[in-house]
């Protein structure tokens, strides 16, 4: 029987080196990544939804596997899972190694607890033993440096460098986790993979330091080479263009796109408006309500930012804040919650 994996992982340098191994070690898995808190019960839902949804595509000719990695569930969460589990026909498994997850490991047998070693070298031990994985132990090194700098062993030959990709992970944030999920988790990965390439040069930190722009502009270039502010820009617009059916908003009328948590409305927002005439304005709002509107003269956008977020600006660009926002790390709740906002305003 084939086997679909399902892996819901962190959002750190270890949460997506657990999925830089599991996307080589198996052919069909779906990648999900969360924080601590809310989210990890959103999108447990989101994959025994998923499976759900693929069982009834191809009925029982799958195993389901359901893989947690770098993350701790509370009891309640993990009694959640399990009988869902359950319910649907799926198979669990929890890699983690945070020691506030020690109740709920010791009332389930799914659940892998071990405080001595990071949750990427954790998966790696778990599919050699499980799946015959890398058997000539290509990947060890980084695995290393990902265990050295996330439990901090300084005294490791490889801290150095995983404090390098450290900040490389947590500094790319040129793509909206939450907006685009899957191009983000690829953006990463493909960053974890350079690393992985350059562990065994000679002065590996500064040379992975060094790369790092270089690895960021070839993830976005397409045509032509360009600035990576212009790439990224081009790149995202792209992202926005394609997916706008999902991101559409609207006001007196007017079709709007909204981003989440994009940043650089400035390049974004008027790209996307030329990129698409039939809209009137770009707004991108962050985790705190503040928004920022942008038009390319067909909607005086100084005159929106006023109505809805007592803002203003300039008739292209402007920005507010809205009232009583309610943040989510989903963004059809965002998008709905955006639309209600303004439409409430506008009556």
């Amino acid at each position: 029987m084939n086997q679909h994996i399902y892996h819901l992982s962190h959002i750190d340098l270890d949460g997506y080196g657990c999925q830089y191994l599991s996307q080589q070690c198996f052919e069909t898995i779906d990648c999900y990544n969360a924080n601590y808190g809310p989210e990890v019960p959103a999108r447990l839902g989101e994959i025994v939804k998923k499976i759900e949804q693929d069982k009834f595509i191809y009925g029982e000719k799958v195993e389901a596997l359901i893989l947690i990695t770098d993350l701790n569930l509370t009891t309640k969460e993990a009694n959640w899972i399990e009988k869902e589990s359950i319910r649907i026909g799926a198979k669990l498994q929890l890699l983690d190694h945070h020691a506030t997850g020690a109740s709920a490991a010791e009332r389930f047998a799914w659940y892998y607890l071990d405080t001595k070693r990071c949750a990427t070298l954790i998966t790696y031990e778990w599919l050699q033993r499980h799946y015959d994985f890398d058997k000539s132990n290509d990947l060890a090194r980084i695995v290393k440096a990902i265990n050295a700098i996330d439990i901090w062993v300084n005294e490791d030959e490889l801290f150095e460098y995983g404090k390098v990709m450290l900040g490389m992970i947590s500094g790319a944030r040129e793509i909206g986790r939450i907006l685009f999920p899957a191009e983000d988790r690829a953006f990463k990965l493909s960053m974890i993979a350079v690393a992985k390439n350059l562990v065994e040069t000679e002065e590996a930190p500064i040379a992975l330091d060094d790369a790092i722009h270089q690895t960021k502009k070839a993830f976005f270039r397409q045509d032509k080479n360009d600035t990576k502010d212009n790439l990224v820009a081009t790149y995202v617009t792209n992202l926005l263009t394609t997916d706008k059916q999902r991101l559409t908003i609207e006001y007196k009328g007017h079709k709007g796109i909204l981003g989440y948590n994009v940043g650089n409305a400035s390049i974004i927002g008027n790209a996307s408006m030329v990129a698409n005439e039939e809209y009137a304005f770009y707004m991108d709002v962050n985790f705190r309500g503040n928004f920022s509107l942008r038009s390319n003269n067909k909607l005086d956008v100084s005159a929106m930012a006023a109505h809805i977020g007592n803002g203003g600006g300039h008739v292209n660009a402007s920005g507010g804040k809205i009232e009583g926002y309610k943040d989510s790390f989903v963004y059809a709740d965002v998008r709905q919650f955006v639309q209600d906002y303004i439409d409430k305003k506008c009556q």
